[in-house]
């Protein structure tokens, strides 16, 4: 396997900027995800490592090695496209061969070799004589990974792989993905929207947002300690509640002011008192309770239910506090009903602070 280095990468067409000055350290054996919205950059940047797309400025390295100007076929790296891109009148076993018959001169003893061993580890060894219109959809991308596999190269990319299947099949596949990088120590780019394929796969996300680079770190880093105001509401589901509050420096601690409540934080304030602030709280941080004390949290304000959507096992709960309105994932066992008048509270020791101007969060 091998290590990524992208220095300051940018790609641009004509006048249009689709990633700017781009900085990612992929270590080897690392499983790195980009993530972000439509026409954030993301697949831009998949296609450029792959070199399918030409780097308008900075490096790419593949081992300490730049690989900027270097044509796809000498990369030595292998992709794995959203459409599956497999050939209908082969076998499964032909399309999974065929790249190396034709860009290798293994024998084909060593070929037939490689296959099995992937179909062994994608468990489609039946498969194999099978063509695509045969196959069901997680079954032809298993063929697809199988056809990257058997390359052994040293860089896997992934772009939307599993968006084509369904939620079901989606799960099993996300699985059975974090099961061969576990196994194959294999270096794994993979681009996708769906925030759960990212927090579930990667060993670290880069999340992107209008061709720039908003944070890159470990799932939970992100999750809890988002580094602006957009990680903050694209990473969870539902987002994080962003409320516009002011605050100031009292002997007690620092005070968060929202008008219809007032909470308290320990610590210093990193911007001066009187300012705007927002006031970032995850919906599992919110309680809701019938009296007026919240263990491991702190009284906010009375409020109103809202709308209830159920999940299942818990809920979503849309709450009306004054001019906020904020949502709390609740107990189905404790479910709140619309019209309810509830007392709201904060874990306080979770409470995120934003400048509401830049976006990004208060040390």
């Amino acid at each position: 396997m091998a290590s990524l280095s992208l220095q300051q990468v940018g790609k641009t067409y004509g006048t249009q900027t689709a990633v700017e000055a781009l900085d990612l350290d992929i270590a080897d054996r690392e499983f790195t995800v980009l993530v972000g919205p439509s026409g954030c950059g993301k697949s831009t940047t998949l296609r450029m490592i792959a070199g399918l797309e030409s780097i308008t400025s900075g490096r790419l390295l593949i081992d300490g090695k730049d690989v900027t100007e270097v044509p796809p076929q000498q990369r030595d790296i292998a992709m794995v496209f959203q459409s599956y891109a497999l050939y209908p009148h082969m076998t499964a076993y032909m399309n999974m061969a065929f790249g190396l018959m034709k860009t290798t001169r293994l024998d084909k003893r060593e070929i037939e070799a490689r296959v099995h061993e992937a179909a062994s580890i994608l468990h489609i060894e039946d498969l194999l004589l099978r063509k695509p219109n045969e196959l069901s959809g997680g079954q032809r991308q298993r063929v697809a990974i199988g056809r990257a596999l058997v390359r052994k190269p040293k860089v896997f990319l992934f772009d939307e792989p599993l968006s084509n299947l369904d939620a079901k099949l989606r799960n099993h596949m996300r699985a059975e993905l974090k099961r061969l990088h576990s196994e194959l120590g294999i270096t794994v780019v993979y681009v996708t929207h769906d925030q759960v394929e990212a927090m579930t796969l990667g060993t670290r996300i880069a999340v992107m947002a209008a061709g720039r680079l908003q944070q890159f770190d470990t799932p939970m880093t992100v999750y809890r300690k988002p580094a602006n105001t957009f990680v903050a509401a694209f990473i969870g589901a539902p987002e994080m509640n962003l409320l516009r509050c002011r605050h100031s420096q009292t002997a007690e601690g620092r005070v968060i002011d929202g008008m219809s409540f007032r909470i308290t934080l320990d610590g210093q304030t990193p911007a001066p008192a009187g300012d705007d602030i927002l006031l970032g709280i995850r919906p599992e941080e919110l309680f809701l309770a019938p009296a007026d004390t919240l263990p491991g949290g702190q009284l906010m304000a009375h409020g109103t239910v809202g709308r209830v959507e159920l999940l299942g096992a818990d809920a979503l709960a849309e709450v009306n506090l004054g001019h906020h309105r904020l949502v709390a994932r609740v107990s189905t066992e404790q479910l709140p009903q619309p019209g309810q008048q509830v007392v709201l509270g904060i874990d306080t020791r979770r409470a995120r602070l934003f400048d509401p101007v830049s976006g990004y969060a208060h040390a």
